[in-house]
């Protein structure tokens, strides 16, 4: 008989204690969740431990750093569908089927959360919206896909996964997934999902002014490296 599918959840954090409590919670039951802490001095490790989750230390900063942590633990017992989801509860982890649900009715093999038309008023800064605008293009003009949002809460087919090769360490790792998915000829699926202002904590990237160009900068130079 088929087995049922498997589901793995991997979220990167880095001093997100404050919100990580309501994204644990809001998970709907998956076969494994891992919390990768990526440095972080607010005690997020073990609040993911209370929360349920396994937790993992990557102690070289970066998005992608941590993201390959996370999928470093799961070889040997791998999920059917992985699925990457940020720990400062903006996204709603309650709605993870939507990305899931595709993969298994062989429908896509990579699905990507898009965010533009549906995030509430503030939930994403004008600088972040103008960065999305741009680094989509660009994404679209280099691989003839046309990319709507790098929302980073997304599933892909663990097969599809291993065969991305994904290398990236910093926060251009969607677009690494992205580009490289065009080229794999992965069936890619963007869906209407909704985005909340984060209520604790600050942002990486859209919290400061310096996050804010510092990721801008690693997603074009992500563009052009992987086109």
């Amino acid at each position: 008989m088929p087995h049922a599918p498997r589901i793995a959840v991997v979220i990167p954090a880095l001093d997100e204690a404050e919100s990580l409590p309501g994204v644990l919670a809001d998970l709907p039951p998956v076969d494994r969740v891992l919390v990768v802490d990526n440095g972080s001095t607010d005690g997020t490790s073990e609040v993911a431990r209370v929360g349920g989750a396994e937790v993992l230390h990557e102690p070289r900063r970066g998005y992608g750093s941590a993201v390959q942590c996370g999928i470093r633990a799961l070889v040997g017992d791998e999920p059917d569908v992985l699925v990457i989801l940020d720990a400062d509860h903006a996204d709603r982890p309650d709605l993870l089927h939507r990305l899931v649900d595709p993969i298994l009715a062989d429908e896509a093999d990579l699905v990507l959360s898009e965010r533009t038309a549906t995030a509430e008023p503030g939930a994403m800064t004008p600088a972040q919206r103008y960065g999305n605008r741009l680094a989509t293009r660009l994404m679209s003009l280099a691989s003839g896909y046309a990319f709507r949002d790098l929302g980073p809460f997304r599933a892909i087919r663990w097969s599809s996964l291993v065969a991305l090769g994904m290398v990236d360490a910093t926060w251009g790792w969607n677009v690494e997934m992205g580009l490289k998915a065009v080229r794999h000829d992965l069936r890619i699926l963007e869906v209407p999902m909704p985005y909340r202002r984060r209520h604790a904590g600050r942002s990486k990237i859209s919290g400061t002014v310096r996050g804010t160009v510092r990721a801008g900068a690693r997603i074009l130079w992500a563009v052009a490296r992987y086109r």
